[in-house]
């Protein structure tokens, strides 16, 4: 990024802020640290941030509150790191809007190289939104009232554009650009969130959910996006 990509970092516990603080300053980031959930989502709303790094639970609101709250008011990455390994809480964050998950205890150094995708990808989006009026029909994937601009990052169903999440949008321009071919859990892990990810199938079913409850006229029914039990998903063109 041409600056110091700036990050708030809400964690409780200090010894863990500081370090997780040191190495994403080593990294060249800037780092603000909080300590509780009070005033969490305040901070973010007013604080310029690049990519939010949340805590689960923490003290006066929990980071699922504040993921809730935020994640249609900001646009940027947000990594949820908890002590939690229960596949369910792991579904809850992502349902929630949350861009990725890492259960403690783990690595900074894994911590730095998942805020450095992250990053490098919000930066690819933004540079992407600026070139939008330039954007001509070779970038734009147009099955039924649907318009997916691949260069732009955007989403059009009919004149109203949908907001997606960027792994939201990853994982349905790839889809969309190879259509009618069915992607198992496994592969579409491997390909949108990489070989190094920690995550399982289940992260893929959470963001196919968010995707239908924003593209299709009835998301229980999915039209676009179908499930092809014991195979995977697959996008009818």
């Amino acid at each position: 990024m041409s600056e110091l990509a700036k990050i708030l970092l809400v964690e409780d516990e200090e010894e863990i802020a500081m370090l997780e603080r040191d190495y994403l300053e080593i990294s060249g980031y800037e780092v603000d640290i909080l300590s509780d959930g009070f005033h969490a989502v305040e901070r973010v709303l007013k604080g310029d941030y690049d990519l939010l790094i949340l805590d689960l639970m923490l003290p006066g609101k929990s980071g699922y509150d504040i993921c809730r709250e935020i994640r249609d008011q900001v646009d940027i990455p947000i990594l949820m790191v908890t002590a939690k390994t229960e596949s369910v809480d792991k579904v809850r964050g992502l349902g929630l809007g949350a861009d990725d998950y890492i259960a403690k205890p783990f690595d900074p150094a894994e911590l730095v190289a998942r805020v450095k995708s992250h990053l490098k990808m919000y930066e690819r989006l933004k540079n992407a939104g600026r070139d939008e009026r330039t954007e001509n029909e070779e970038g734009v994937i147009r099955v039924g009232n649907l318009r997916i601009m691949t260069k732009s990052w955007k989403v059009y169903k009919g004149n109203q554009e949908v907001k997606l999440a960027n792994k939201e949008f990853e994982l349905l321009s790839f889809l969309a650009s190879n259509p009618n071919r069915v992607f198992s859990k496994e592969h579409l892990v491997e390909k949108i969130w990489g070989y190094d990810y920690l995550g399982d199938g289940a992260t893929v079913t959470v963001h196919i959910n968010r995707i239908r409850e924003k593209i299709e006229e009835d998301s229980s029914n999915p039209k676009y996006i179908e499930t092809i039990w014991g195979a995977g998903y697959r996008f009818n063109a």
